[in-house]
C-alpha cells in the first residue's frame, strides 16, 4: 500500500524531469537555429547580389549575341555569295 500512496509523486516526478529535460534539450537549440538562420540570411542576400548582377549584364548580353547573330549571318551571305560566284 505504501508504494501504492508513493506510486503519484513518482510518476509526476518522472513526467517533470522529462519535461525538464525536453525543455532545456529545446532551450540549448535556439542557439544552433539561431546560426541556422544566419546562414540562411548570408545565403539570400548573396543571391540577391547575384540576381541583380545578372540582371543588369542581361540586356548587354543580349546586345551582344545580336551582334555576333549580325557578323554570322553576315559571313553566311558572304560564304554564299563566294560559292555563287565560284560556280559561275
Amino acid at each position: 500500500m505504501f508504494t501504492a500512496v508513493l506510486a503519484g509523486p513518482r510518476v509526476t516526478v518522472h513526467l517533470v524531469r522529462r519535461l525538464f529535460a525536453a525543455a532545456l534539450e529545446a532551450a540549448e537549440s535556439v542557439p544552433r537555429i539561431a546560426t541556422a538562420l544566419d546562414d540562411v540570411r548570408a545565403t539570400l542576400r548573396q543571391l540577391e547580389r547575384l540576381l541583380t548582377y545578372v540582371a543588369e549584364e542581361l540586356p548587354e548580353l543580349s546586345d551582344q549575341l545580336d551582334r555576333i547573330r549580325a557578323r554570322v549571318d553576315g559571313l553566311e551571305q558572304q560564304a554564299r555569295h563566294r560559292t555563287e560566284t565560284a560556280r559561275s
